[in-house]
């Protein structure tokens, strides 16, 4: 349920009024009848007699008596008609705050109303020495009936890695280390060679800053070290030396220099020759395993890893589409309304209203599933604590290298952006929830059975998106959004731990 918060008509002065003790609502001192009950929208009137309104008011006078100096009167001995005169409209406009959001949580609460978006309050009667009274006009979430979540069936996958698979895969990766022996002397060097060098360099005959060079290795044919400069070097042996021409780069540090033709006298020092590395328990080691064997298990993991989370989101994909068929008697209007905003965000006024039915469809559905999992998260307590929701910041930033930095001010600086994080660590804590209740078809396949559902599985995905596309109108052009913001974006009931919202009021 939304927290209400800071619903006051008038201006608060806040070195006046910090610290002041919350208002207790009570059946005694608040008075709260329904009124204009119209589907899922009602009219909550809330009533606090004066004496209650009194009562807090000197409270907060006697609170601040012994903080606030004033010329003539010692801390303390400040009377109440004079904080009046000085303070009166703070110390209400302070008060009234208070009590607007203990009642209000306090009323809905009561009547056990969870609302579908931001309640709007109607002040009536208020003031000092008054009575209080408003109205506060809600759109409450439909009951939600969540017992057929037992019943929803799904298929869960684990693949079987064939050992011929986990060989190939440690094959490709020692292929990728780089391994050299040295080359007999007297041997020529070729393409794909490693040779180490000395080189001095010069411009117009005469050299300059970074033209030197000792024991540069370079493996040719890469074309790593200045473009045509290691083709040269093919045909050279151990202690050759060869002038090599070369010209100088763009991003060169001495500027007068790029693009000038420099010759490089090279002295070849050693030329290595490619050799294959050996998969043994040593190349094990140097990839941080135990031994070979041990090797072999992790390799097998981290491949059964890779299919296995693709295959687990065709699951939860399989989950929601089952929730979607739920049946939910009333989608509160506003949250259609705001999905369909959503939705229609970068198009025209005309191609909006063109596709609105289309879109209306896609919304009812959005809001559906985002009220059961709600409903099913609130049941079973689930929730995201602080170190979760540091593991998954720590998960982006592990997926864009050498911008930590940036990746961490950004989640500081946009609370909006870890409220969506947020909601994605609570919607995948509610999926996984959801499939400890349901009922689970298990299936081992192998990995070319896997690949196989995968393709078929993005080929209905493709022939969806095409037939989305068919139904607008050919001037859309909606802005593109990945599938976490879109999750963030959608309806507010949408798997996001609500944040607090403001009451507003008309």
């Amino acid at each position: 349920m939304a927290e209400l918060v800071d619903a006051s008509v008038l201006g608060t002065d806040r070195a006046i009024c910090e610290g002041s003790s919350p208002f207790r609502p009570t059946k005694k001192n608040m008075k709260v009848t329904i009124e204009n009950k119209k589907g899922l929208s009602k009219d909550l009137k809330v009533f606090i007699d004066k004496k209650t309104m009194n009562s807090h008011m000197d409270k907060r006078y006697e609170e601040i008596k012994g903080t606030v100096n004033l010329k003539g009167f010692r801390p303390g001995k400040v009377p109440k008609e004079i904080l009046k005169r000085q303070f009166g409209k703070a110390v209400f406009g302070e008060v009234l705050d208070k009590v607007l959001k203990e009642t209000t949580t306090k009323a809905l609460e009561e009547n056990k109303i969870k609302p579908a978006g931001q309640p709007k309050l109607d002040l009536k009667t208020y003031g000092e020495d008054k009575d209080l009274e408003y109205i506060l006009s809600v759109t409450e979430l439909p009951k939600v009936d969540i017992k057929s979540i037992q019943n929803i069936k799904f298929d869960e996958y684990s693949v079987k890695i064939d050992q011929n698979e986990t060989d190939k895969r440690i094959k490709e990766i020692a292929k990728n280390q780089p391994n050299f022996k040295d080359a007999p002397d007297g041997t020529k060097a070729k393409e794909g060679d490693l040779i180490v060098f000395d080189y001095s360099a010069t411009v117009d005959e005469k050299s300059f800053k970074g033209g030197e060079g000792k024991s540069t290795q370079l493996t040719l044919g890469k074309d790593l070290f200045l473009k045509g400069f290691d083709k040269q070097l093919i045909g050279t042996k151990k202690g050759d030396e060869k002038v090599v021409e070369a010209v100088l780069p763009e991003n060169f540090p001495e500027k007068e220099l790029v693009n000038k033709k420099a010759k490089f006298k090279c002295l070849i020092s050693t030329v290595k020759n490619p050799d294959e590395v050996k998969i043994d328990d040593q190349f094990a080691k140097n990839l941080g395993a135990k031994d070979l064997n041990d090797l072999k298990s992790l390799i097998s993991k981290q491949i059964n890893d890779e299919y296995k989370n693709s295959l687990d989101r065709l699951t939860k994909n399989q989950i929601l589409k089952e929730i979607e068929k739920f049946k939910i008697n009333e989608i509160p209007e506003n949250l259609l309304e705001e999905e369909i905003k959503i939705l229609s965000q970068g198009m025209s006024e005309e191609d909006a209203k063109k596709s609105k039915s289309n879109f209306e469809e896609i919304a009812k559905k959005r809001i559906k599933v985002g009220l059961i999992l709600n409903e099913f998260g609130e049941q079973n307590q689930i929730k995201v604590t602080e170190q979760e929701l540091q593991t998954e910041v720590q998960k982006q930033i592990q997926m864009m290298p050498g911008q930590e930095k940036m990746v961490m001010d950004f989640y500081k600086k946009n609370p909006n952006a870890l409220a969506s994080l947020r909601g994605t660590v609570y919607e995948e804590k509610i999926l996984n929830a959801i499939k400890q209740k349901g009922k689970s078809s298990k299936k081992e396949i192998s990995k070319d059975e896997a690949e196989k559902i995968l393709k078929e599985s993005q080929n209905q995905q493709i022939d969806t998106n095409k037939e989305q596309i068919k139904d607008k109108p050919k001037k859309t052009e909606a802005k593109k959004t990945s599938p976490k913001k879109k999750a963030a974006k959608s309806s507010k009931v949408k798997i996001a731990q609500k944040k607090t919202k403001k009451v507003s009021k008309k």
